[in-house]
């Protein structure tokens, strides 16, 4: 039953003074003094302020130069929940300080990711004269180069991993610590403390904004990304926004905000117009200033949502048993899968299987691909490593996306392969669940989740505390869910829920001892505020 490794950070015995569980949470995490631990417990907007992009003095000459010559300017907005906030930031920020702007949502099918050469053809006739793009640019050399002949200026504004060649743009305002949407709100910081310091208030309610991006884009939850989806969230449970609020009553949410009502409600429906219809509306929904208007636009998104997720389901249910079992890496291709939900079905691929995934929405010319890692295996690097059958490829080293042309997919394949048999152990494939520590179950309390809790928000390098209690006592065991597809169990009086492990329910019986790893939360469903312990993994302890 048991095929995932427990690595327990912190061995029992454990000290049972006041604070011992918020000094062992925060030893894992490597707070090691109370001025690291403190600067966790409560970032600041300082935090944000601390990060300096590249290229941002540059940049703003030629933003305060555009502004003053009344120069058309577009904000060129990647489709994914992060570049559409990015956009909104960047694009209401300019607007409101007199900037002739408009922002531009490609068409993931039609144009593609990133700058298009048929789109800046239709920008220069337009009268354009500066391009702004947000969450993508690095790797745009010809595109920026085509740009620059037509006589159209480009600021690129993007979080990705650098590439050998940087594109010849007027500037690069670049960091990996933000999002996109991190980076371009830090960089209209700037902006708006050189032309207009008195909308720096305005700025800070758009970390609400930059939050929902943060935590969709799955950066990591620490340092300046910490601060602001903590300063973010805050300003998004009091949202003014009529999208945000129409959002919120489609997707039927009654519970407050946190990571993962954003990361696994909201910002999947964001996501979905630019998966497999367009973008743009997902902006519109964001800069709605009519609440009937964004009523209609949130019922858009999540119709659309609904769609996406069925294409999902059928081609991942179509896709698992395609994977190679032996190979340290899966690369799969079909030229059914629609190339916006090839990223979903590598993320769920990896959770089945633990290894790295590649998959390819075939076409009949060119073919889309998108690979999600592990840790411990730089995917970006992987596939730039095969660079020259590439048409283009960026992304980050847990995630990355690339364009090949059809007919080089075997010979991608098999020198992809050959570079992961050449950099994966069987040790980095083996499925770990990192626990904080054993807990005993008179710890199991409401005292226990406070303490919890004081470390959210939860995400990437934050993962929610997970612990391991053995000898639990199993009272009773039932299956739920429109399929019996989840396990329930009562377990020395506490209940217990396996998402999506209701196929465990035949091996147990009342009366066995389980050790028991899970995560510790408030009953939201039907509890009334009682513990509830989220099962993660248990194993049935021998007579």
């Amino acid at each position: 039953m048991r095929a995932n490794v427990w690595k327990v950070a912190a061995k029992p015995p454990y000290p049972k003074n006041k604070n011992w569980l918020l000094k062992l949470l925060a030893q894992n995490r490597g707070l090691t003094t109370k001025k690291k631990l403190n600067q966790f417990l409560n970032p600041r907007l300082e935090d944000v302020l601390k990060i300096n992009p590249s290229d941002t003095k540059r940049a703003l000459e030629r933003i305060i130069k555009a502004i003053k010559n009344k120069e058309k300017i577009i904000v060129y907005s990647d489709y994914d929940a992060d570049g559409i906030c990015a956009t909104a930031i960047m694009w209401e920020t300019l607007y409101d300080l007199g900037a002739q702007v408009l922002p531009y949502v490609p068409h993931r099918i039609k144009e593609g990711y990133g700058l298009s050469k048929g789109a800046i053809d239709k920008l220069a006739k337009k009268g354009v004269k500066l391009i702004i793009t947000v969450d993508h640019g690095v790797t745009a050399n010809d595109q920026v180069a085509h740009a620059k002949s037509l006589g159209l200026d480009v600021i690129i504004t993007d979080h990705h991993v650098l590439p050998k060649k940087l594109p010849q743009a007027s500037a690069i305002v670049h960091t990996t610590d933000l999002c996109g949407a991190g980076v371009a709100w830090r960089f209209c910081f700037n902006i708006v403390k050189r032309l207009k310091s008195s909308y720096q208030e305005t700025l800070i309610e758009k970390l609400e904004l930059a939050a929902l991006a943060t935590i969709a884009d799955l950066v990591p939850l620490l340092s300046a990304n910490r601060a602001i989806v903590k300063i973010g969230l805050e300003k998004l449970r009091e949202t003014k926004r009529p999208g945000i609020k129409a959002l919120i009553k489609a997707s039927n949410l009654t519970t407050q905000l946190g990571t993962y009502e954003i990361g696994h409600i909201l910002a999947p429906r964001i996501n979905a117009m630019g998966r497999i219809e367009h973008g743009i509306d997902s902006l519109r929904l964001l800069c709605a200033k009519n609440q009937s208007q964004a009523d209609d636009l949130a019922q858009l998104l999540s119709k659309t949502n609904s769609k996406r997720q069925d294409l999902t389901t059928k081609a991942i249910a179509h896709a698992i048993d395609m994977v190679d079992g032996e190979s340290p890496i899966g690369i799969i291709s079909h030229h059914l899968w629609h190339e916006g939900i090839i990223g979903l079905v590598a993320a769920r691929l990896v959770e089945t299987h633990h290894k790295p995934m590649v998959v390819i929405s075939q076409g009949e010319v060119y073919s889309k691909g998108s690979a999600r890692s592990v840790p411990g295996f730089n995917m970006v690097e992987a596939i730039r490593s095969a660079s020259e059958l590439l048409v283009d490829a960026g992304g980050h080293p847990m995630a990355a996306g690339f364009t090949i042309e059809t007919k080089h997919i075997e010979e991608f394949t098999k020198r992809l392969t050959s570079y992961a048999q050449s950099q994966i152990s069987g040790e980095l494939l083996k499925p770990i669940i990192n626990i904080e520590c054993e807990l005993d179950k008179n710890s199991i309390n409401d005292k226990t989740l406070a303490t919890i809790k004081l470390f959210e928000p939860y995400g990437v390098s934050n993962p929610q505390p997970i612990f391991l209690t053995r000898k639990m006592l199993v009272e009773d065991v039932r299956s739920v869910g429109a399929t019996g597809q989840h396990l329930k169990l009562q377990l020395d009086g506490f209940g217990a829920i396996g998402f999506n492990m209701g196929g465990l329910k035949a091996a147990m019986r009342p009366g066995y001892l389980v050790d028991l790893v899970y995560t510790l939360a408030e009953d939201s469903y039907n509890g009334h505020g009682k513990l509830q312990l989220k099962i993660k993994d248990l194993a049935i302890v021998p007579n």
